[in-house]
């Protein structure tokens, strides 16, 4: 089985995708057209993601699950930035709502 990759999403966001089936946030406050892909996390890094980025966000969150294998677009592993040893998985395309297997609430 491929390992699962995660997503945080604002949850009014999530709802918005699901009615039109797909999900086209790169991440908070940019679009897939904005940045070119949408940013991913593997399971020991979404946490992070969600203390560095989300800290301050208001509203309500989601953590999407997505099965890789269920992806049309690809995904690649790159840096964050270019002093990063760090790989994230990027999807470059739209992130197709069947692919999520879960979308739970998040609390801080």
């Amino acid at each position: 089985m491929t390992d699962l990759l995660f997503h945080v999403a604002d949850a009014s966001e999530w709802e918005a995708a699901r009615a039109v089936g797909r999900y086209e946030r790169s991440t908070r406050g940019l679009s897939l057209a904005e940045v070119g892909f949408v940013h991913l996390s593997t399971a020991d890094q979404w946490p992070a993601v969600l203390e560095r980025f989300y800290s301050d966000h208001h509203g309500e969150l989601v953590l999407l699950t997505v099965d890789p294998s269920r992806l049309s677009a690809p995904v690649r592993w790159e840096p964050p930035h270019e002093d990063s040893d760090e790989l994230f998985p990027h999807l470059y395309g739209p992130l197709e709502v069947g692919a999520v297997t879960t979308a739970g609430p998040l609390s801080r």
